[in-house]
């Protein structure tokens, strides 16, 4: 089965709150099976425009990483998200 992730590119305008965010995400994502291969740390944009802030996380299936997302224990800590940035997410099936 290929697994799942979640890429994203975040511009942080409430660095409070967004700080708020990053506390209450990592209990969320270890519960619902992520696993951070990205969050924050160097980066250059070669191609495009970049954002502030990259994070990829990784879950063992594309339907675990749509189920945490819509999951209502995600969608609370994402309340603390919503407003602190501008964010492209997406979530990607693994080959």
């Amino acid at each position: 089965m290929a697994k799942g992730y979640w890429i994203g590119h975040v511009t942080v305008t409430d660095p409070d709150s967004y700080a708020k965010y990053i506390e209450a995400n990592g209990p969320i994502f270890a519960k619902l099976g992520a696993r951070f291969i990205v969050r924050g740390g160097q980066h250059q944009a070669l191609e495009g425009p970049a954002r502030d802030r990259h994070v990829v996380l990784e879950f063992d299936s594309y339907q675990d990483a749509l189920d945490c997302y819509r999951s209502p224990e995600y969608q609370e800590v994402f309340k603390l998200r919503k407003d602190a940035g501008i964010a492209d997410i997406m979530i990607v099936e693994g080959t």
